[in-house]
């Protein structure tokens, strides 16, 4: 797990019926904070964290993610003919020159574990960062990811991010019992997905940032469907903590749960209120209702 990170899986097959009927149309990866659609800070996060290979798992009717990275020589030709210089290179800023791009279909959901598994031919046996753009993590230091991969490479060992969540909504997300290793980081013990609140073994939540060894591909083939009927990616977590460490990571940096309403317009705010031309007039609005 030394080995420095270069590849990062985002399982984007979903429908994001929480969105409808805007998501009919629309990836809910490509629903925008401000003027950037949530992919993008997921995939700054994870370039950030020295990634130079990028593996969207979709479904065969999503095109929106693969158009938003390609080139799009009309309009980069018309802003060129116009003399918007800042905004084409907005447009052409949106991958690194020495990112590319794979795109791999999940032909049914069948749960996150199995999304993941569909990365396998890309990934090999190297670890690799999962990233969910859902959850959008904001940090004016190195980003989520990059502060995991630096553990992992430090500790030679797989890390989770989580965050506290209340008692009674421990069953909206995989629990993990950890002992503390230093301020931020903890040896998980136990993995339990959605586990009820009375009988959850702690309130720490894992969240959409992972950095895994590549053996958890061979895990994912022998684990049999879990909560939901789905392959479960916690499970397969809970049997590599047999052969090795993996610590759970109490990233710095404010999560958004942009999987919902609520944490879309929390996120648009928040970064609305980072944009120095954007607060004053905002924060006067706000002012006003």
């Amino acid at each position: 797990m030394s080995q420095r990170l270069r590849k990062v899986v985002f399982p984007v097959a979903g429908l994001g019926t929480r969105f409808l009927p805007a998501t009919k149309v629309v990836a809910k990866e490509m629903l925008p904070v401000l003027d950037r659609p949530l992919i993008q800070y997921a995939v700054d996060e994870a370039v950030d964290a020295g990634a130079d290979t990028l593996i969207f798992v979709t479904n065969r009717y999503k095109h929106a993610i693969a158009d938003y990275f390609d080139k799009a020589y009309e309009l980069e030709s018309k802003l060129a003919q116009s003399g918007k210089k800042e905004l084409l290179a907005m447009v052409q800023g949106t991958l690194p020159h020495n990112v590319r791009c794979v795109f791999v279909t999940q032909p049914e959901a069948l749960g996150l574990g199995h999304a993941v598994l569909c990365a396998k031919p890309v990934v090999g046996n190297e670890p690799f960062g999962v990233v969910l753009p859902d959850d959008l993590i904001w940090n004016h230091g190195p980003g989520a990811l990059r502060q995991m991969a630096e553990l992992s490479a430090r500790e030679n060992a797989g890390v989770i991010a989580v965050e506290e969540v209340p008692r009674d909504q421990t069953d909206k997300y995989g629990i993990v019992d950890a002992e503390p290793v230093s301020e931020r980081a903890a040896k998980i013990r136990l993995v339990v997905e959605k586990p009820k609140p009375a009988v959850a073994p702690s309130n720490l939540a894992i969240v959409g940032r992972y950095v895994l060894p590549g053996r958890i591909f061979e895990l994912l083939e022998t684990t049999k469907p879990g909560a939901g009927g789905e392959i479960q990616l916690t499970d397969a977590i809970e049997t590599l903590l047999a052969e090795q460490s993996v610590l759970a990571y109490r990233f710095a940096g404010t999560r958004f749960d942009c999987g919902n309403k609520l944490g879309l317009v929390k996120a648009t705010m928040h970064m609305a209120l980072e944009d120095p031309q954007l607060a004053p007039a905002v924060r006067e609005w706000i002012g006003t209702l």
